[in-house]
């Protein structure tokens, strides 16, 4: 049964009759070339004077993202799903297809075919069949740009479409124009690229793709008939979405056409027609829930990498049109995803808690000296879908667990930040042999009424007295984590020049009361030193890679290079790096920080640490790190480093970061987190650090009369290295 066309339609079509009605006695006594320059010459123009998007196409193209190898497809972001080929990759019998089923005089007319289109037009007058549209490939080409134009607003896009005659003049006058200033193969080329298939495909290397699984330089003659019949009507004639029989007649039209033109034989189209239908469809990915199958882990970085998207100016001045940008800009995005990094992280983390675990070990890699993010793990799906009931956020969630924001402020971190204590210190003009005789437990200024208080004031304690207690310098103080020394030592330098350390390093307080605190009263910030602040995986190891660059800090980064459609590059991809940190100061505390993983200082000043595991898993290779124990072990940290890593993992319970984790599984983090850092260093040249100035080292001897520290224990990596609190898990958790 033929379509019913609307009262609008058949007014359209009535009135470009009349419009057309003069010109029928002209193309009998006039050369066809000869009215069509009558007809157009006043009204065409110079082709300068067509919409940029007629003469510079901006048409809606699908973003690839790769990871760092250039060749690893992350996924892709569309509103249209398009990408542009050029001609020579299409296949010869796709073009002659396309010829054949819309434009037989493509290449004999100069834009508008006005005999095809009186035709066109007496026949939809007369009714009884299809609809004729008349509109040659260069007339439908102008349509699709227009109507697709992104530069455009919707009503103008709307108009592009509208059933006046007005409009269809307006086509001839543009196609006209643009049949004047390119060749018949660029237009050619324009409107394959831009041609709507069905089934969410535009152009035909996204029909390809869609339809066949393969690239449009490989399509069969078969193959090319039923894409090119497909333009007409693309949602009724989809073999996917729509009409399968309707399909194969518009196949069997393409190819009869075909023998018409002159392209193919009639025993090639009858040996064509002969051949079943084979699809091998394929879904594109879109967006950070649709990455690559078997990757969803892939999603975290994937929702990283949109977020920082949109806060960079040069895709656009509004988040709304870089998020445009991103998904209609054709871009080709080379990330600074490393992908076996990633699966040592993700393998690690899924060891040590399962996906349907309540508790969750998020980790992250960076590259010191550039800020690019190398990995992002945690043992959660990316996903929307549904989780079992009172299951929040596991086994599927899109939160950013690893990276913070959207709602996570991140988790207590512990000990890990007694590094920036240290670095307070040594900037201040302490060294490193800066001497203290820490007790079990320290009364500080600070007023507490809290159970255990001392005399009304807070008085942190060692975890491990016989382990922790006594005459400590920087070295051991960092190697054993004496909670005691840090106290002490961040009370002479000042607790807001150690906030300010923290936030020089990249520590982002995203909770309301660490924000609030670190503005307002961070003088008096006295457990800040045992890292009861908020933080993110990935914030951590950003900090810790600036002490493993000698104090040159990055911004977290997570591109190698942005390419646009056009081939240009994208300046976004540069580290952005400046110097936070005296390079003596940062290899001072990278010195100390050789303690807690089983190495030695320099100044050989190490005798006990609370992750020698490192130091074995790395083969000796030089590391650096620190652990980190929040409140009643609801937490377990770990961050380590060489000079071409940083990796910081954090256990804990998303859904309720106060929620103890134990201190059993401290051992497992660090294990997790230096098996990742040998992954990443492997096969890498061996970086030794640079010892830092005798100036800063100080005068490293203990006195006479005490006696010499206590050797390290045989395993030491599942004590926990910080005490209880007074002031609560917020204000003085474990340090």
């Amino acid at each position: 049964m033929a379509p019913l066309r609307s009262p609008l339609s058949r007014l359209f079509t009535v009135l470009l009759a009349g419009v057309l009605a003069g010109l029928v006695l002209a193309v009998a006594v006039l050369p066809g070339n000869l009215l069509f320059g009558l007809v157009t010459r006043s009204a065409l123009g110079a082709y300068a004077a067509l919409p940029d998007a007629l003469r510079t196409p901006a048409t809606p193209q699908r973003s690839y993202i790769y990871a760092n190898d250039g060749k690893t497809l992350i996924t892709t972001f569309y509103d249209v799903n398009r990408t542009d080929v050029p001609l020579s990759e299409i296949a010869p019998v796709m073009r002659q297809a396309i010829v054949a089923a819309e434009d037989r005089r493509f290449y004999e007319h100069g834009g508008a075919d006005l005999r095809g289109l009186f035709r066109a037009v007496v026949a939809n007058v007369k009714g009884g069949g299809t609809e004729q549209g008349g509109s040659t490939l260069t007339m439908q080409y102008v349509r699709n740009v227009l109507k697709t134009d992104p530069t455009r607003t919707a009503e103008e896009r709307q108009a592009a479409t509208d059933p006046t005659v007005g409009r269809k003049i307006q086509e001839i006058r543009y196609a006209s124009a643009l049949e004047k200033s390119l060749s018949k193969d660029e237009i050619l080329n324009r409107y394959l690229n831009i041609a709507y298939f069905g089934s969410g495909a535009y152009g035909v290397a996204a029909a390809s793709q869609r339809y066949f699984g393969k690239e449009p330089a490989q399509l069969t003659l078969a193959e090319s008939a039923l894409l090119a019949g497909l333009v007409q009507s693309p949602d009724a004639y989809s073999p996917i979405d729509g009409d399968r029989d309707q399909a194969l007649a518009r196949r069997s039209y393409v190819l009869d056409s075909m023998v018409q033109t002159g392209a193919i034989t009639a025993a090639q189209a009858a040996q064509a027609k002969a051949e079943k239908l084979v699809l091998h469809p394929t879904a594109q990915a879109n967006g950070c829930t649709a990455t690559a199958q078997g990757h969803d882990d892939w999603g975290f970085f994937c929702d990283y990498l949109r977020r920082w998207w949109l806060t960079q100016p040069a895709f656009g001045a509004t988040t709304e049109e870089r998020e445009q940008a991103l998904r209609r800009g054709g871009y080709t995005v080379v990330t600074s995803l490393d992908p076996k990094i990633q699966a040592a992280a993700q393998k690690q983390a899924t060891e040590v808690y399962g996906y349907d675990n309540k508790n969750a070990l998020p980790i992250a890699a960076v590259e010191p000296g550039t800020g690019r993010v190398l990995a992002m793990a945690v043992n959660r799906h990316y996903s929307l879908a549904a989780n079992p009931k009172g299951q929040e956020n596991h086994p599927n969630t899109v939160n950013p667990l690893i990276s913070g924001g959207g709602g996570v402020d991140g988790y207590q971190a512990g000990s890990t930040f007694k590094l920036f204590t240290m670095l307070a210190a040594l900037e201040s003009g302490k060294t490193l042999s800066t001497g203290f005789d820490a007790p079990a437990k320290l009364p500080t200024r600070y007023p507490d009424n809290g159970p255990g208080n001392c005399a009304g004031h807070w008085c942190p304690a060692n975890a491990n007295p016989a382990f922790m207690d006594g005459y400590r310098m920087m070295w051991d103080g960092f190697g054993r984590s004496v909670n005691t020394y840090f106290v002490w030592l961040a009370e002479q330098v000042g607790q807001d020049k150690v906030v300010e350390m923290a936030q020089r390093l990249g520590i982002t307080f995203r909770a309301d009361a660490d924000a609030n605190f670190a503005k307002n009263n961070a003088a008096n910030w006295g457990s800040f030193t045992l890292g009861v602040a908020a933080t993110t995986p990935l914030d951590l190891a950003n900090a810790y890679a600036t002490v493993a660059s000698e104090g040159m800090y990055c911004k977290p980064l997570p591109v190698v290079s942005v390419t646009a459609a056009n081939g240009e590059r994208v300046q976004v991809a540069d580290p952005s790096c400046k110097r936070v940190l005296d390079a003596d100061v940062a290899r001072a505390a990278t010195d100390a920080a050789r303690c807690p993983v089983g190495q030695q200082s320099a100044f050989g000043q190490c005798n006990g640490g609370t992750a020698t595991s490192v130091n074995d898993i790395l083969g000796g290779r030089p590391v650096a790190g620190k652990t980190g124990s929040s409140e009643e072990n609801a937490t377990e940290t770990f961050v380590g480093f060489t000079p071409q890593v940083a990796v910081a993992g954090i256990a804990a319970n998303p859904d309720d970061p106060t929620d103890s984790v134990g201190s059993a599984v401290q051992a497992q983090v660090i294990d997790a987190v230096a098996h990742v850092i040998s992954t990443a260093v492997k096969g890498k040249p061996e970086k030794d650090f640079t010892a830092p100035s005798q100036e800063l080292a100080g005068n490293p001897h203990r006195p006479a009369d005490r006696p010499p520290a206590r050797p390290d224990r045989t395993d030491n990596r599942q004590r926990t290295d910080d005490p209880g609190s007074l002031l609560g898990r917020w204000l003085a958790g474990r340090g």
